[in-house]
This record gives C-alpha cells, structure tokens and sequence, in this order.
C-alpha cells in the first residue's frame, strides 16, 4: 500500500483531483486538502495511503518531480484590495494572488495570462504576475485565442520561419520544373468546400483498358509541399511543432505560412504549381490494377465546389452543367470510377456509418447565427474515394521499397470493448454478435441489418464507440475500419505532419536513397500522455520467444517518436476545436434561456441523460435528479437509464422535449430540465423558482443534500445545476418570466468564484 509511483496531476472543478499514474495502473484519487499544494499538470511522486468511502484508491503527494511551464488562463478580479486571476480552466482550483505591482496594463474583468512566481503551498494560493492581456470576455475571438494557450496549441511562427518564408518564389521558376512530368496540359481540377482557401488535391480521370478489360486511368495530384520545406529548416521545425493545422469558426491556425498554405503550394485555378502524383490504373470491378509515383507540374483547369458538382452529376443538362461544358465529360468519368471504388469497398467490408457533423455559422462579431448539419453529397464521396486510392497506394509503395514511414493505423476493438459490444447487442435483442477476431464487415453487416430498427441510431453509435482510435506508427497493422493492410495519409501535406513526411519517402524510394528524420525538437507533454495511453493497452506477452529478439534500430525509435507527437498533436487540435465549439454553443444557448425543444437521447450515464436538440444541435445534460421522483438504474449492458417504480427508460435515440434551465460559459456546460406532456407553464415557471405548483414540496430525490450531489457529480465529471431562489408573492407567468430574465443576467454578469 505504501509503494511509491509517478503520475501526473488531472485537476478537477470542484477542488479534487487524480494522479495519472504512468505505469497505466488505475488512476489515484487526491483528496482537495492533497490538492491545495500542485497543480493541475504537475508531475508528483505519490503513495496510495487508504481507500475511501467509495472503494477508491486515495493518495497522498510526497514529492513534486516537475512542474511544467504553463501559463494560466483566467480573469483579472478585485477583491477586498486583493487583486487575483481566477483561472478560466477550473481544473486549477485555486485562484492566482497578483501583487499591485505585477498587473501591467490589465484591467479589472479582462482576460490575461498569468505566469507563475510562487508555487501554490498547503496554507498559500499561487502567486504570479500577468504577462499577457487577451482583452475583454466578450471581445470577438476571445473563446479562440483562450483555447489555443489553454492547450498549447503554437499560434505564431518563428521570425526565422517567417524569413524563410518570405525569401521563397512568388510562382513556379523555370528551374523548378527540371526532373518533372509536365502534366499542364491534363485537365486536372480541385473540388473543395466553397469555405476553402487551400488546396492540396486535383484529381483527373478518363477511360483506360486495364489487363483484358475496361477501367480508368485516375490521376491524383497532391501539393509537392517538400519541394519548398527542407528537412530541418526553420519552416520544417515549425510545421513539426504544430503537426498540424488547426480549424475553428472562422479562423484557421495553419501548419504552414500563409505564404505556402494559401500561396505556393495551394493549387489555385489557373496557375503552374509543384504537384506529386499518384496516377492509378483503376479496373472496372473496383480494383487498383497498377499505380505510379512521380513528381509533376500542374496546372488546375477548374475550381470546384462540392454543391456545383453534385448539381453538374445530378443533371448534366442543367445550369450548372452549362457553365462548365468542357469539364462535364471529365466528371462523368470521376463519377464512374468512384462508383467502382465503391464496389471495391463494400466487397471489403469497410466499416461505412452515416453520421451527422455539424457546422457553426457565425456573423461578422463572432457570434452563432445558427448550427447546421453538414451534409456530404456525392462530391464529397467521390473525392473520398480518390483521396483513399491515392493513400493506400502511398502505403503499399513504401512497404514495398522496405522504406520506415508513418502509417495510418487502426486497431480493432479491445477486448474490454469487444465484451462490452457484445453484451449490449445480446441484450438489444440483435441476431447479430461480432467474433473474437472480428472482421470490419462484422460491423457493417450489423449496421445493415438494424438500419429500419427504431433504436438503429443507439445501435450504429455502440458500434464507433467500441473502435479505438486511429495512430500514425511505423509499424504497420492496418486500418481495421477502412478494412485496408496498410493506409497512409499521403494527400494533405499542407496542413497535415505526417504527409509530408509520407512524400519525402516516397522522394526518397523513387531517388534509390534513404530518408533521414531531422533532429526535432523532444516530443512534449501531449506526446508523453499518449505514449502512456498507449503502453496501458499491450496485454502482458505470453507466447515465450524461440530465439533472442533485435531490439527496436535508432531509425525506428525515431519514427516512432515522430508518429507519437504527431497523433498527440491531432488529439491536441481536437481538442482544442470542442473547447471553442462549446464556448460557442454556450454563449448561444444563453439566449435562449427558457425555451423549450425537441431533442433525441445521445448519451446515457449513472448521472444523467445527454440529450441533443433537433434544431440547434447543441448537447446538454439532463440531470438524474430532474427525471422524476423515482430511483434510477443505469443499465451499463442497454447502456440506458430505467426507473425501478415506473420502468420508464432513458436510452440512445429515446426522444424527449427538455428546457433550457443553466448554462454555464466557464465550464462548457448546458443543463436541460425534463418537460413531461401535460405540464403548463405554471409548473414549470414555479419549478424553475424551487417550489412545487400548488404549495405541494419539492420530492426528496430532486433535494439530496449538497454532499451527496457533488459527490456523484464530481465522479462523472459534471457540475450539477445550481437550484434558483425561491419566488416571491407574485403570478405564475411572472415567476416564469422573472426565473428567465434573473438566469440570463446573472450570466451575463458572471465572476469566476474564488476558491
């Protein structure tokens, strides 16, 4: 009990927190007094002392091994003649102390950033002094220039990169083309969204004999990023830091200067650009008969959108059509080998589930006017499958030159999901299991067979929650959901690490040479978290080794570091995109305080139901304690809530009619209150103030004790919403409208707490 480890602090918002262990052993509870002294982030050395009341394994901090550089995030308050940052994460806990002095130009309410001078102690908040001032809480933007500090996400580009940038061609030298296939005058054109501003691919196909019979010849011609980003160089060492671009309404944080992501490399309408091609002999039935590699020079007789497509494949005599008469034959072609890749992919058994994405439109302050489905056509399909011939082939042809790179790879589900997966269709009642050694199709014959069931929807989401996420590796183990042996990602170098890192290979094979990684900067934390997300899956060996094993060369321990920092950095804009997303949809939803809609069940938890609404697609959480005055069972195996006196059940896909009741802007929360067919307006407006209608109390199961509430709230993660005021002597229609009035300026005026 008493053996020492080494983790990492994971804060949370009511004051607690855990050591992620780095051993992947479970994660240890820290009580909020073990909390007063770290940091969310900092790395402890700790000891398992006692189990709580709870059965979970509680620890005391006996060492602070590292606390990292990081810069916290929060408002500048004045309280009491104090003045003090109150952190935007709550994750921290505790509130930063700012000596008068250490304010710089910061007023009270603004957002800053906040370097520490003096660690937090066990009878003493941090102190620190403002670095930086954001601006103000409302300033267009703001949510965006909060998340990419919060998660770390590198927003300016070095004065050396920018140098180098700068001292590139404006356009295509002469001298630039020496080595290349002139391909200007193949008719090759980019479709794209109508929002895009780079362009990494062209594609070109027309009719070919393949073998004996009849097919295509597919063209795909990606953006020779690596002909202008040179191992090393300072633009190299910026584009690796990020590993990615970054997408957020309205604003892009590039991989790449503006200069070559917009510019250069961007393969705009009408002018020569530095293009690698993978040019694909295509058969009839689907299959890639043959494929090429070689660098090229393009010229890009078209600008697409995906809706002018769809329109020109859907009528070819319509307007659309018109304008562009000579490249409708072309896409004709395009639509007909993407039908027979299709084909291809249906005979794999690739996992193919239609999901709603969505898209937030925003007015020139920054504000949501309103949420969308994106829905994909058939464009977006037909270059999917272009883009997915052109990366398979990419991964065939490095593992055949026996070549280290990165692959895309997507395991199976884990046997803890497998179980899981099974249990749940047992009890759904589907005919359909998966096996041991499950096949993509598995999945997709289960989806097939209760696509016209009422529950497919829960069904279809059980089935993407039991895969694992996709890994960019040099050891190759396929791509389970796309059913392929091996895939790379070889068409967006642009604003995606590991392409152009695919494309200097592939150089590097068609030149008879060997490609070297350059000396990059160490992986940081993100990378570190996910090498031990990672070592936490292997299960212990237990086939005993024949004869001694050749350890890992430097080469491969290199690309495989380069594949770690590259996934983290991915799960970083990820996440760093949900953080404004949801900053965004709360500062929507608190106009819209009161109001009642229509929404479908799309999680199920012990503490609750998330629901989203039909027309805003925006997510918020029903509490337990607002499903009625009965006890909840959470049903892990249907993975649904039912109540034991009604059996009423809360499941995936169960539609319901909620009301906004809080929305919480510094904890990315919004909390619905269930309404119940035959509740009026009185009920509600009086429920919304404490207080049954007609004097009757508020059930026991709605009034738990605060203790008990956070308890169960802070397991799962959630803030549970506050309970208003009671209502004065006034009409039921005034309560209702003073509930919702009172709810929405008391937002808008809203401090962060001290702790």
């Amino acid at each position: 009990m008493l053996d020492e480890f080494e983790g990492t602090v994971q804060g949370h918002r009511d004051g607690h927190g855990f050591v992620q262990r780095d051993d992947g052993e479970a994660d240890i509870y820290l009580p909020p007094n073990e909390m007063r002294a770290v940091l969310h982030k900092d790395r402890v050395k700790a000891r398992v002392v006692r189990q709580d009341r709870r059965g979970r394994p509680e620890g005391r901090v006996v060492e602070i091994v590292e606390r990292p550089e990081q810069p916290i995030i929060g408002r500048l308050l004045h309280e009491g003649g104090v003045w003090l940052v109150a952190p935007e994460d709550k994750r921290y806990g505790q509130d930063v102390l700012i000596p008068k002095g250490a304010t710089g130009p910061a007023k009270v309410g603004q957002v800053v950033v906040v370097q520490l001078t003096e660690p937090p102690a066990l009878f003493g908040q941090p102190v620190g002094r403002v670095k930086e001032v954001l601006g103000e809480i409302d300033d267009p933007g703001m949510e965006i220039e909060i998340a990419v500090r919060k998660y770390g996400v590198p927003h300016e580009f070095s004065e050396a990169c920018l140098a180098e940038a700068k001292a590139l061609p404006e356009k295509v030298r002469p001298a630039d083309k020496k080595g290349r296939i002139d391909l200007t005058d193949v008719p090759l054109v980019t479709i794209d969204g109508e929002d895009a501003r780079d362009f990494d691919d062209a594609v070109y196909c027309e009719p070919a004999k393949v073998g004996r019979g009849k097919g295509w010849r597919l063209l795909v011609a990606i953006a020779d990023v690596s002909a202008y980003v040179q191992t090393g160089s300072a633009i190299d060492i910026d584009a690796y830091d990020r590993a990615t671009s970054v997408y957020f309404p309205r604003r892009v944080i590039p991989m790449l200067p503006e200069k070559l992501s917009n510019g250069l490399c961007s393969l705009n309408p009408e002018v020569e650009r530095l293009c690698m091609v993978c040019d694909m002999l295509v058969a009839a039935d689907g299959e890639i008969y043959a494929y090429q590699f070689y660098p090229a020079v393009m010229f890009s007789h078209a600008r697409f959108t995906y809706t002018e497509v769809a329109a020109i494949l859907g009528n070819t005599r319509g307007p659309e059509a018109a304008k562009r008469k000579d490249r409708v034959k072309d896409l004709l072609n395009l639509a007909d080998v993407y039908k027979a890749l299709l084909k291809q992919r249906g005979k794999r058994g690739a996992v193919d589930f239609e999901t709603t994405e969505t898209q937030i439109i925003c007015d020139d302050a920054g504000r949501i006017e309103k949420i969308v489905p994106r829905t994909r056509n058939e464009a977006h399909r037909l270059i999917e499958e272009a883009m997915l011939a052109a990366n398979v082939c990419s991964a065939d042809f490095i593992a055949e030159g026996k070549h280290p790179g990165l692959f895309r790879v997507h395991e199976g589900p884990t046997p803890e999901k497998k179980e899981i997966l099974r249990g749940y269709l047992k009890a759904m009642g589907v005919g359909l299991s998966i096996t041991d050694d499950p096949r993509p199709g598995e999945f997709q014959a289960i989806a097939e067979a209760t696509k016209e069931r009422p529950d497919a929807q829960q069904i279809h989401t059980m089935l993407l929650r039991s895969m694992q996420q996709a890994i960019y590796t040099p050891i190759n183990s396929g791509h389970f959901g796309l059913a392929y042996e091996a895939y790379t990602h070889f068409t967006s170098p642009i604003r995606r690490y590991p392409d152009l890192l695919v494309h200097r290979v592939i150089k590097a094979i068609l030149g008879k040479t060997r490609y070297q990684l350059p000396m990059l900067p160490t992986p940081g934390e993100a990378h570190a978290k996910l090498a031990k997300r990672l070592a936490s899956r292997v299960k212990a060996p237990t086939t005993k080794p024949q004869k001694a094993t050749v350890a890992p060369t430097k080469e491969v321990l290199a690309w495989e570091a380069a594949g770690l920092h590259c996934s983290a950095n991915e799960r970083r804009a990820d996440e760093a995109s949900r953080d404004v997303e949801a900053w965004l949809k709360c500062k929507y939803m608190r106009e819209h305080l009161g109001e009642e809609y229509g929404g479908v069940v799309t999680a199920a938890t012990t503490f609750g139901i998330f629901v989203t609404l039909d027309a805003m697609y925006v997510e918020g959480l029903v509490h337990i304690t607002e499903l009625g005055g009965e006890y909840f069972k959470f049903d892990e195996m249907r993975q649904e809530l039912r109540g034991e006196r009604t059996g009423i059940r809360y499941a995936i896909g169960t539609r319901v009619r909620v009301q906004v009741s809080r929305v919480d802007l510094d904890g990315r929360k919004i909390d619905f209150r269930l309404v119940r067919e035959g509740e009026d307006l009185t009920t509600r407006a009086m429920k919304d103030k404490g207080a049954a209608s007609a004097g009757v109390p508020v059930k026991a199961s709605a009034k738990r004790s605060s203790r008990h509430k956070a308890e169960a709230v802070s397991e799962q993660r959630v803030e549970r919403s506050a309970t208003v005021a009671a209502a004065g002597p006034q009409s039921a229609m005034q309560a209702f409208k003073s509930a919702v009035k009172k709810a929405a300026n008391k937002m808008k005026g809203r401090k962060p707490r001290r702790a």
